[in-house]
């Protein structure tokens, strides 16, 4: 995230609202992955606005090498494995998927590759005009960061899901802004941008518009299977009033 901790942890607080809303309204456990995205990306700005902190002194040195951790891990580690595989859950049988689950391999073999350079080589984190840079010696590198893009942004290209096909232009355009304005800290911002832009998976799980069975088709109103205590309490107090 970019700016400061202020920003970082209001937009986990928004996220994280956005990302249970999102929960709410999902009737099928193939798509669970998926609709997870805003959660987890809450979770993860979280330890952002916690490296913030530490960069300014707030917290100590050990705090700012797990939170730096947690960040990295989930951004280089976690993040190109986890969408590829979210959108060949959902993805119906067909070449789309045979390609998709190759690209969800690929994101597994980077998130070995990133998650052993966390482990083995110290990051660097820094504050440079107004966002924050991470280096690596061993994830900092161009071919990785192909491969890392291409699982990433390639698997939601592919989908069968218009809506997931949207979501993954809006992240490449963003992605290719960012690499051109802020390079040097594009881990930091191009997450924060797609952060960002996972509140709209809510308007499309609310709208029934992601149906596992029929891609492009709405959704029958069936109960969803998560966390159906949170409907009925809030059945109950609307019934109340």
């Amino acid at each position: 995230m970019c700016f400061s901790a202020t920003a970082s942890f209001a937009a986990s607080g928004v996220l994280a609202t956005i990302g249970v809303a999102t929960l709410r309204h999902v009737r099928e456990p193939r798509a669970l992955l998926f609709a997870s995205v805003p959660l987890l990306f809450a979770v993860h700005q979280f330890s952002e606005g916690l490296v913030w902190l530490a960069l300014h002194g707030e917290l100590g040195k050990v705090a700012l090498d797990h939170a730096v951790l947690l960040f990295t891990v989930y951004a280089l580690g976690i993040l190109p494995m986890l969408m590829p595989a979210a959108v060949a859950l959902m993805e119906p049988p067909g070449w789309r998927r045979t390609a998709i689950v190759g690209l969800t391999i690929t994101g597994a073999l980077v998130c070995l590759w990133d998650i052993a350079g966390l482990v083995l080589f110290p990051t660097q984190a820094f504050i440079e005009q107004h966002s924050i840079a991470y280096l690596n010696a061993m994830t900092s590198n161009m071919m990785v960061s192909v491969f890392y893009i291409l699982a990433t942004c390639g698997a939601l290209l592919l989908s069968s899901h218009r809506v997931v096909r949207t979501y993954g232009v809006v992240n490449v355009i963003g992605l290719t802004i960012v690499h051109l304005v802020k390079g040097y800290a594009f881990a930091s911002v191009w997450c924060f941008y797609a952060a960002i832009l996972s509140v709209m998976l809510y308007w499309q799980f609310h709208r029934r518009k992601i149906d596992i069975q029929t891609p492009n088709g709405v959704s029958v109103a069936d109960q969803p299977f998560l966390l159906i205590w949170l409907r009925r309490a809030r059945s109950r107090t609307t019934s109340h009033a």
